[in-house]
């Protein structure tokens, strides 16, 4: 009904504005009709954002509104300015009740539909920006009829198509024209050299084509020109040098032919020219040295051919020069040394011939790449000295697919800046430097395809920033360096097609970031290393035509290798080389019959002890089954006993007062124990004797029962009473991890209060919550009282923050499902049982397995790969999990009569044929808002992907949720 109210409202006001407002401003002179038109406007686009709130439509001027000038003298909207307001809609035509406006700015937003030709026709209106939205359409023919004092038009970054109206030209005022990133089609409109008070024209990254009409010799004012990525062709203007004031020309990646046109040599002024990608031809023009005051000279992959004229060396403020992909021929001229500013020199894929020059190394420049020519020579002969200062600005380096020879200097060392080099593809020869392992930077290291020799230097570890190491194609011999387990970032690894010896060193597995490597075609021998299939990201492990033996790891990405990847090792085994492992049996006990007569464990009696006795496998398997089970049932017996004796014993020290010394001070007698509380009185009304009664256990789960009790003030508390005793630590250890978790406070955590500890019985004291588990909510409410979709959706919210928080302590919780989430009073969720894996004396997953994750569907698939790193991702896969079971209100596993429904899979098999919305829980009976419930499920199914990388942290999941609630006034009417 509001809204019904307002949008009559506003169709009324639309009327007013349109139709009469001249009879508006006579029957009430205070409403002004700027106000009328800018509310109009606002009526016509949303405003997810709430950025105009401040617009109300009461107000007698609208000057005080976010995004709006006024001249103070008339109070008259002088600019409009609403960038980046995440706005959408359409632009309405209220705007043209600001007769005033000289500025109307309403770029990277979301605004759709056509341009009005109208709004250009505003007579004070001196800017337009509509750039970076999604209008369309053709732009109207008589936009520019009437444009009055318009200088600047910006359409840029839209999808509008067609061609560029010829009224353009009528807009005798314009400066500044940029239609860039469109799909404007035909030709160059001629109209625009006619424009004498053009500064800047930008027509890039369109659909334009033909000729570059003459006439451009009139705009004596141009600054700029940009063309580029567009389907001209022809010849450059020969007018284009009469531009005296042109600093920026792009025309790059079009049909352009034909050379230069000489009257460029004027353009001193010109700091940036970009021809790249054309077809220009000829000789580099000798006139390309008078344009001194070029920074950037880019005219790579063209077709000029010559050498590289001497004039310029008389570039000295260039910076970028790209002349890659051409037919230049010589060698760099020695007068290059004069460019004392340059930062990136590219020459690859020419036909230059002659040595490195020297200069390269004794400039500042940055970047270097002569990569694909005919130079040779000696890189020694060129490379700086060891104790040279130049070189160290140097960041990359190729100098690849040449044919340099001799060996590489030891003073490579000083291009301490180092990032990129790449040597391939040459013909240098000699061991790898030692001095590689200075560079401290270098991330991209290429020797491959050389006939480099000698071993693989261990000091190359000292390089530890590499992402990509290349050795392949070589002479190497000897061992691959163990101090490769410093190259964390490491991406890719080629050794391939060398004579390297020895094993696989298990410093491999520790590279986490591997995906590629290549080690085929060596003299490698051993075992591989079990440790590689912990590495997570692996794509290729190539280690064909090797001597490699036994078994191949199991696991990860070794149980889909390709066998092309492990042929060539006849000693190999298993499923990929189609061959079968043989059964490693242990050898048969020998019993030494000179040992001592003493009676050990698993001994023979003495008297036969003279005798040497083989025992089988069989017999030794069913002597040991025997000698187990008697233990059991004595070790059980005995335990029985001992835990009945100090349960006893323990329930009568909770009575306690904490004034007593013995629930003030540690001990490990087994006749006492330590009570510890971290805040308030830690006395019990009713004892320990609430642990022992079955009336007020409140639940079990993989580590123990919970019970409920109350302390001397009043106030209950649940107490968890461990099971786990065989694998607790120490009293030390334990103390220590529970504090910790003691100190882990958050609204949506259950907070630990205390405990209590002896050797044979550990209890934990938590906050008692009263409002049940998830679960119970979820799957064992009864009637109309189930969860709604706001209190569902902060649930998750609550849930997330918790995990969150943990995450940021290094805390894990591993346990994530419904029944340890409770509820309080108010609602709001509470996360329990969290780090109590903490307390166990090593994280075995199969423990951990069977006693923490019970509930079946909320493990990451990593827990059933024994040598895959559990991480926080283990947390958000759970989340995952549970974020679909609130939304749907299904159990993560469902067993039906003749089929087991995996709810991961059956939401993602719904979101991918369209019908994820009847996922949702039927009992919200569609009172739930599918904007907010569909991503909630999406970012359900990404948080339970099977990789733990593709997985979102948990801080990023709290980000997004936030995100996904929007705050919408009628929110609470759908929930």
């Amino acid at each position: 009904m509001r809204a019904y109210l307002n949008m009559k409202k506003l169709l009324a006001l639309l009327a007013l504005v349109v139709l009469v407002p001249v009879f508006v401003r006579s029957l009430n002179p205070s409403l002004n009709d700027e106000v009328l038109g800018l509310i109009v406007f606002k009526a016509d686009i949303q405003d997810p954002k709430g950025k105009l709130a401040s617009w109300n439509e009461d107000d007698d001027s609208p000057c005080n509104w976010v995004g709006l000038k006024c001249n103070p003298r008339s109070s008259r909207v002088t600019e409009l300015n609403l960038d980046g307001f995440s706005l959408s809609g359409r632009v309405g035509k209220g705007l043209l009740q600001l007769q005033f406006l000289r500025k109307l700015s309403l770029a990277n937003n979301n605004l759709t539909g056509s341009v009005s030709p109208n709004i250009a026709r505003v007579d004070n209106l001196r800017v337009i920006d509509l750039s970076e939205n999604n209008l369309s359409g053709v732009i109207p023919e008589d936009f520019f009829r009437q444009c009055g004092s318009l200088r600047v038009i910006s359409l840029a970054r839209n999808k509008f198509s067609g061609k560029i109206p010829k009224s353009l030209s009528s807009c005798s005022t314009l400066a500044s024209i940029n239609f860039s990133s469109n799909q404007l089609s035909g030709s160059f409109p001629p109209g625009i050299w006619s424009l004498n008070g053009l500064r800047s024209v930008d027509l890039s990254d369109n659909l334009l084509e033909g000729e570059i009409p003459q006439g451009i010799e009139g705009l004596n004012n141009l600054r700029a020109i940009n063309l580029q990525k567009n389907r001209f062709s022809g010849q450059v203007p020969n007018g284009i040098g009469s531009c005296l004031l042109l600093r920026t020309i792009d025309l790059s990646e079009n049909s352009f032919s034909g050379s230069l046109p000489g009257t460029m040599q004027k353009l001193t002024l010109c700091s940036y020219l970009n021809l790249h990608r054309n077809s220009f031809t000829g000789e580099v023009p000798q006139w390309i040295g008078e344009m001194k005051s070029l920074e950037t000279l880019d005219l790579s992959t063209n077709k000029f051919s010559g050498q590289l004229p001497s004039s310029f060396g008389n570039l000295q403020s260039l910076k970028f020069l790209n002349f890659s992909a051409n037919g230049i021929s010589g060698s760099l001229p020695d007068s290059m040394v004069h460019c004392t500013s340059l930062q990136s020199l590219d020459f690859s894929q020419n036909s230059m011939t002659g040595n490195l020059p020297a200069w390269i190394f004794k400039s500042d420049l940055q970047e270097v790449s002569l990569s694909e020519k005919k130079l040779g020579g000696s890189i020694t002969a060129s490379t700086p000295s060891s104790t040279a200062n130049a070189g160290q600005n140097l960041q990359v380096l190729d100098l690849s697919h040449n044919s340099f020879s001799g060996e590489i200097a030891s003073s490579i060392g000083v291009l301490s800046s180092l990032k990129i080099m790449n040597l391939s593809r040459n013909s240098l020869v000699g061991p790898i430097p030692v001095t590689i392992g200075e560079l401290k930077f270098l991330d991209n290291l290429d020797l491959s395809q050389n006939q480099l020799n000698g071993s693989i230097p261990l000091e190359i570890g000292g390089a530890f920033s590499l992402r990509e190491l290349r050795l392949e194609k070589n002479n190497l011999g000897g061992n691959i360096p163990t101090s490769i387990e410093n190259f964390s970032s490491l991406t890719t690894l080629i050794l391939s097609q060398n004579r390297l010896t020895g094993q696989i060193p298990a410093a491999v597995a520790k590279l986490i970031n591997l995906q590629n490597v290549d080690m085929s075609f060596n003299n490698l021998t051993g075992g591989l290393p079990k440790q590689l299939a912990n590495i997570p990201n692996l794509v290729s492990f190539n280690i064909s035509h090797n001597n490699l033996q036994g078994e191949l790891p199991a696991g990860g990405f070794f149980n889909t290798i390709s066998p092309s990847s492990v042929s060539g090792n006849p000693s190999l085994c298993g499923s990929a080389v189609n061959k079968s492992c043989p059964a490693v049996l242990p050898k048969p006990i020998v019993l030494n019959p000179n040992s001592s007569s003493e009676t050990i464990p698993g001994s023979l009696p003495s008297n036969l002890s003279h005798k040497r006795i083989i025992l089988s496998i069989s017999a030794l398997i069913a002597i040991g089954a025997a000698a187990v089970i008697v233990v059991g049932v004595i070790a059980i017996t005995v335990l029985n006993l001992r835990v009945r004796s100090s349960t006893s014993r323990s329930a009568a020290v909770l009575t306690f007062s904490a004034g007593d010394d013995f629930s003030r001070s540690p001990t490990t007698d087994n006749n006492s124990g330590k009570l510890v509380m971290f805040s308030g009185d830690p006395d019990f009304s009713t004892g320990a004797h609430a642990l022992l009664n079955k009336d007020c256990e409140l639940g079990r789960g993989g580590f123990g029962a919970v019970y409920r009790t109350v302390l001397r003030d009043g106030r209950p508390v649940a107490i968890k009473k461990l099971t786990v005793s065989s694998l607790v630590k120490s009293q030390e250890e334990f103390e220590r991890e529970v504090k910790k978790l003691g100190k882990v406070r958050h609204d949506n955590l259950v907070t630990l209060e205390g405990y209590y500890w002896t050797p044979s019985l550990q209890l934990l004291i938590y906050e008692f919550v009263s409002g049940g588990s998830l679960y119970k909510h979820l799957h064992e409410g009864s009637g109309g009282n189930f969860l709604s979709w706001n209190e569902r959706f902060n649930i998750i919210l609550g849930t997330a923050k918790s995990l969150a928080h943990l995450h940021q302590h290094n805390i894990i919780h591993y346990n994530i499902k419904s029944s340890n989430v409770l509820i309080d009073s108010s609602g709001e969720p509470k996360v329990a049982d969290f780090g109590l894996a903490r307390l166990l004396p090593m994280l075995d997953r199969y423990v951990l397995s069977s006693k923490i994750q019970s509930a079946l569907g909320y493990m990451a698939p990593e827990f059933a790969c024994k040598t895959v790193k559990i991480t926080e991702k283990c947390d958000v896969y759970g989340f995952g999990v549970l974020v679909l079971e609130v939304v749907t209100g299904k159990r993560p596993v469902e067993y039906m009569e003749d089929d087991v429904v995996v709810l991961c899979d059956m939401v993602r098999g719904a979101l991918e044929e369209g019908r994820v919305e009847e996922c949702v829980d039927g009992r919200l009976q569609g009172s739930f808002p599918a904007e907010e419930a569909i991503p909630v499920m999406k970012l359900g199914l990404i948080c339970t992907s099977q990789v733990p990388s593709n997985r979102p942290d948990m801080g990023e999941v709290v980000n997004i949720l936030e995100l996904i609630r929007c705050p919408s006034e009628d929110q609470e009417e759908l929930v």
